[in-house]
């Protein structure tokens, strides 16, 4: 009897315990959730085990997960002028291989360093640079299997802060947020398959969907969103959209047939995918600077307000009408992700904040205080662990595994 108990439960953890890699900006699913179940949010007072430490170098990109390996970018300093790419052992966090390359600091009205989060595709790393300088290496050993310099090839201009987008991988092609309405590539060699103007582009990553059987991305451009066709270029609508000081960084946050998009200074905004028509029903006081938030349950979880500004809240918005269910002060403008009915929240001052996802309040099912100085960047869990970094390059390893 012991033992069918024994084989039982064992089956049951079986189920509902599911480890999941997080290999491109905002999480396989590009929603900012992660299909991973059955970690752990129960902490000793002590807060969660550190499973390593990392210095990755100055930045604001987040790590990108997928086969044991974990990808981190960053800037090495003043003196030596370069951008890196290091590749970490996830169990144990030991360098595997690095891959640097010449970067100027950027330090315009803000510390600089990187922005734009790798992606990893079966065996291959891409990287696009704040520069235009794009890599495809090999995951398992760092070698260049390719590079181009876009702003020379392509003569598209540089957005003021440089690109940001991480790269879209769709099928045989690689879109970027690079010119007037995106670029394509493609990913085996790296030649231009198709690409839309030469004006600035934004900051966000491009986001696929589908529009009437035809596979699209909504890419923001400094002014404006566009619904684009993945394997042609052509714009099927654009939209005017533009925050302040023409920084739309948030990515398109795509669900239920329509797109919300907001920025610095500039309530969100609802559009219908078939058309960039707003959406009627739709009103909000809310906006998000940088990270666009997830849905869960009908319900938006965001940061409102301007990062490194007093009065930034945590707030849970009605889906269908931007109506605030509840906000939360105390966390600056930080950021979250999600997974298997909580949120995973990292505040502008480094405490890692597991909530429960539901709108009749705000309910901290566990906190501590992980990391110091500025947090922008937002968390991933991946196989049992969230990843964690502040500007200056800190990274954390947190195991959340249970184990």
């Amino acid at each position: 009897m012991r033992s069918v108990l024994c084989l039982s439960l064992l089956a049951a953890t079986i189920v509902t315990t599911q480890a999941v890699d997080w290999p491109r900006f905002r999480g396989p699913d590009l929603n900012g959730a992660s299909r991973e179940t059955g970690w752990s949010s129960t902490w000793s007072a002590d807060g969660p085990k550190v499973a390593w430490r990392a210095k990755v170098g100055l930045g604001f990109s987040s790590v990108v997960v997928s086969g044991g390996k974990v990808i981190a970018t960053g800037h090495d300093g003043h003196a030596k002028g370069q951008d890196t790419l290091v590749c970490l052992d996830a169990a144990t966090g030991k360098e595997l291989w690095k891959h640097s390359y010449a970067a100027p600091l950027g330090n315009k009205y803000f510390e600089g360093g990187t922005t734009g989060t790798p992606t990893i595709d079966g065996d291959r790393v891409y990287q696009l640079s704040r520069q235009g300088d794009f890599f495809c290496l090999e995951l398992a050993t760092g070698k260049v299997v390719y590079q181009k310099q876009l702003v020379a090839e392509l003569g598209v201009e540089v957005p003021e802060w440089g690109f940001a987008g991480s790269p879209l991988v769709e099928g045989k092609l690689v879109i970027l947020n690079v010119g007037s309405q995106g670029t394509a590539l493609d990913k085996a060699t790296g030649k231009v398959v198709w690409q839309n103007g030469k004006a600035s582009a934004a900051y966000a990553t491009p986001i696929p969907f589908d529009l009437d059987g035809t596979r699209c991305v909504a890419i923001l451009s400094h002014r404006e969103c566009a619904a684009v066709e993945v394997a042609t270029g052509k714009v099927r609508w654009t939209r005017k959209f533009t925050s302040s000081y023409d920084t739309n960084a948030g990515a398109p946050l795509i669900q239920d047939g329509a797109v919300l998009l907001s920025g610095e200074n500039t309530l969100a905004t609802k559009l219908n995918l078939r058309d960039g028509e707003p959406v009627a029903a739709w009103k909000t006081e809310t906006w998000t600077q940088f990270n666009a938030g997830v849905v869960l349950g009908g319900h938006l979880y965001t940061f409102h307000g301007q990062a490194g500004k007093a009065g930034g809240e945590l707030r849970c918005l009605d889906w269908q009408t931007g109506e605030t269910k509840w906000s939360q002060k105390g966390l600056g403008i930080g950021s979250l992700t999600a997974a298997d009915g909580k949120l995973i929240v990292f505040s502008e001052t480094g405490e890692l904040v597991i909530v429960a996802a539901s709108p009749k309040g705000f309910n901290a099912l566990a906190r501590a205080q992980v990391l110091g100085k500025k947090c922008w960047t937002a968390p991933v869990l991946a196989n049992g662990h969230i990843y964690v970094r502040n500007t200056p390059g800190e990274l954390l390893a947190v195991d959340v595994s249970g184990k």
